[in-house]
């Protein structure tokens, strides 16, 4: 899923940094969203990559609400956020507290609106330490 290798690169800041790094050396990759450097739960290393098993609550919780709806494109699960999602999502990116999420939600979206898969591989290509991770490994 697209959303947990972007996901990783947002929660993991030493990880964008050095991805940015290898692929954009010309640009300034920000200020770290997460100032405490500490993250609330680490995710963990499956077959496709980086992944965290309160994503399927998560998914449930965003649809109950109504700010996201799943679309199925034949056997891939996607998300769209309906017009409520939209409104949320714009009123946290004019919140001060939350403007280095949105930066960096910005640099990700310019600079890594990949495929899944082009992303997976990208993160196996440049930590290798992921890909020798045993499956189920916390990262």
């Amino acid at each position: 899923m697209k959303l947990a290798k972007l996901d990783f690169l947002l929660r993991y800041p030493d990880h964008f940094n050095r991805l940015m790094a290898v692929r954009q050396p010309d640009v300034d990759a920000g200020e770290d969203p997460w100032l405490t450097g500490t993250i609330e739960q680490s995710m963990i290393r499956y077959k496709y990559g980086p992944w965290d098993p309160a994503y399927y609550a998560l998914l449930g919780a965003l649809t109950g609400k109504g700010l996201i709806e799943p679309k199925h494109e034949d056997a891939i699960a996607t998300y769209c956020t309906t017009s409520a999602g939209h409104e949320v999502a714009r009123a946290l990116t004019e919140s001060e507290s939350w403007r280095p999420v949105r930066d960096r939600a910005v640099l990700l979206r310019r600079y890594f609106n990949l495929t899944g898969i082009t992303l997976k591989n990208l993160i196996y290509e440049t930590f290798p330490d992921i890909v020798e991770a045993h499956w189920g490994t916390h990262l």
